[in-house]
């Protein structure tokens, strides 16, 4: 195992962990902002791996031709 896999498995670990402790007994300021940073690195990181992976997606048209993924611009 990486030592950033590690790194995340223990932050997931411990969001896991402030979750449970806050449904059974309440967490502290510093916990429930803990828990805030937590939960914000962690959904940045799945936004991160969904775009890397949609990055990477090509679709087979059927005259053969390949075309690539482009975003879009919000409107």
């Amino acid at each position: 195992m990486k030592q950033g896999e590690y790194m995340e498995d223990f932050k997931l670990a411990r969001i896991n962990e402030l979750y449970k402790k806050s449904k059974e007994e309440g967490l502290t300021e510093e916990e429930k902002s803990e828990q805030a940073q937590l939960r914000s690195e962690y959904i940045q990181a799945v936004r991160n791996n969904l775009r890397g992976t949609l990055n990477n997606i090509s679709l087979l048209n059927p005259d053969g031709t390949v075309t690539e993924l482009v975003k879009k611009d919000k409107h």
